[in-house]
């Protein structure tokens, strides 16, 4: 899951200017190479695709429908090991990190139900993966948009 939260979070805003870690080979490269992956063009094309549809679904404002052209020729093949069953995705190896995004996505949203969401500031484009007890978490990162909402919301109460 935290692929998935790192591909999500891989567009921010950055003192409002938007920074792509896909956006140039070099920095996309390092990117999936850091995440398993292996760098190439074509890998790269795959995972910005994947990651715009996957942030248009946790929005609310794309269908997962969108995502069954990046699973065409997916398999899962059971394989039996010591630890028992594992199911090993075969696509082809450009293809493997979106893929495997898409499932950690598919399984977060069976086990965990609308806890993966965007962050609540309307200036932050991250998303988080509340695992509070509550269901309650809002912000990407408390001490940074929770403390400026939180700020916001004084200064409005105060004025």
């Amino acid at each position: 899951m935290d692929t998935l939260l790192d591909l999500l979070n891989s567009r921010p805003l950055v003192n409002g200017e938007e920074r792509d870690a896909l956006g140039d080979p070099a920095g996309g490269r390092r990117w999936a190479r850091e995440h398993g992956g292996e760098g190439s063009l074509a890998e790269l094309a795959l995972l910005r695709e994947t990651r715009d549809i996957l942030r248009d679904i946790v929005r609310g404002e794309g269908s997962p429908a969108a995502l069954s052209p990046l699973l065409e020729g997916v398999h899962q093949i059971p394989e039996i090991t010591s630890d028992g069953l594992q199911w090993a995705v075969k696509t082809p190896q450009h293809a493997r990190l979106a893929v495997e995004a898409v499932l950690a996505w598919a399984a977060t949203e069976k086990q965990l139900p609308g806890r993966l969401r965007p962050c609540a500031n309307d200036e932050c484009r991250l998303f988080l993966l509340d695992r509070s007890r509550a269901n309650r978490a809002r912000w990407c990162s408390m001490a940074v948009c929770g403390n400026r909402e939180k700020a916001r919301r004084h200064y409005e109460r105060t004025r």
